[in-house]
């Protein structure tokens, strides 16, 4: 990839995710052992029942606010996730469970947080928008739209501070790109050279309106030469490709450090959010079937395996269990555990900054 990157690039990016499979694997993709293959057909299994668990429970009435599923676009969260090292961390916007799961939050900790319940990973405060695991590199889970970009940028401002080679990706759906603090923060990732990288989920519809009518010019990461960074466009359906395109772009970003914008084309099968009844009337029932029949990113990987010899018939039904269970199990566990008591309202909030009690001076990152 280059700063001059060409429509060639659009074009690869429609290509089937079993495309690679008719070869040998090359890059990343090479060194993948049949456990590490099947880790990542198994990952993408795990969210896409987790949410569909905790869509029941949302229509049961169990969980309230809003409830953004990743069904659909499963494949980004495993690949990314999968690329990182030591040094590096992840943010990404309200769609956050597969990012969550990926990067080894689980299942129970998940589930209680949409129930509201004090065992959740942020105490039953956050719900569906606001997973957090610092411990893991993982910092959130942001309701506002575009607002975790500028985060982003001072997380990777922070690894060049401290001489650490790493970068942070940072994940947007493509109804931020039109944000102004999207572009303030490209400027000053290009300006300071920050080991950022911004990934575009382009699921090509924002809440509900296409990206044709309302975002200007395509690819949207071809705004990124605006700013003389570099940009990649990628088949969100594709585990192999992501990985393979991913991956020099992230070495590239801990190295020199250089910033770039990646888009990755991908779909969403439901709405933006659980409440949004119309998602079949702003789009064909038609494209939606489509999608899920030529570009399911789990069916495609599956065939891809099971042609490499890397899965059964028995594989796949024992893992399907496996995550079946898992997430009927999470939503048992959330069930039974305890909503937070009344003094935790003081707790883990500006309060604490305001009263000096001593934490959260909002310098964690830097103090560690």
């Amino acid at each position: 990839m280059n700063k001059k990157t060409s429509q060639t690039t659009a074009k690869s990016a429609k290509k089937k995710s079993t495309a690679q499979s008719k070869g040998k694997l090359s890059g990343v993709n090479a060194s993948l052992s049949r456990d590490d293959k099947i880790k990542l057909y198994r990952d993408m299994g795990r969210i896409r029942r987790f949410e569909e668990r905790s869509l029941h429970a949302y229509q049961q009435g169990k969980i309230g606010g809003f409830l953004h599923l990743y069904i659909g676009q499963e494949a980004i969260a495993v690949a990314t996730a999968s690329l990182m090292g030591d040094n590096d961390h992840i943010i990404t916007a309200y769609r956050d469970h597969g990012q969550a799961l990926s990067v080894g939050m689980g299942m129970n900790e998940c589930m209680a947080e949409l129930y509201g319940k004090f065992t959740g990973c942020s105490k039953g405060k956050g719900g569906s928008m606001h997973y957090f695991a610092p411990d893991k590199n993982f910092w959130g889970g942001h309701g506002i739209v575009g607002g975790q970009t500028p985060l982003g940028t001072g997380i990777a401002f922070a690894l060049k501070y401290k001489k650490l080679e790493g970068c942070c990706l940072c994940l947007l759906g493509d109804g931020a790109v039109n944000q102004g603090a999207f572009h303030e923060s490209l400027n000053l990732a290009a300006l300071w050279n920050l080991p950022v990288i911004y990934i575009i989920e382009n699921n090509r519809y924002s809440m509900g309106t296409s990206q044709k009518r309302s975002s200007a010019g395509s690819p949207l990461a071809r705004r990124a030469e605006g700013y003389d960074m570099a940009w990649e466009l990628i088949d969100g359906s594709s585990v192999y490709e992501i990985r393979e395109k991913l991956a020099p772009i992230m070495d590239r970003a801990r190295t020199q450090p250089e910033p770039a914008v990646v888009e990755i084309q991908t779909y969403r099968y439901r709405g933006h959010s659980v409440a949004d009844a119309n998602h079949e009337k702003y789009r064909s029932k038609k494209e939606i079937e489509d999608y899920k029949k030529n570009h399911d990113p789990i069916m495609l990987f599956q065939r891809t395996l099971a042609e490499e010899g890397v899965l059964s018939d028995a594989d796949i039904e024992e893992i399907d269990r496996e995550a079946k269970k898992e997430a009927a199990d999470s939503a048992r566990f959330a069930d039974e555990s305890p909503f937070p008591p009344e003094e935790e309202i003081f707790t883990d909030v500006y309060w604490e900054v305001d009263h000096k009690t001593g934490k959260n001076e909002g310098r964690i990152f830097f103090n560690d």
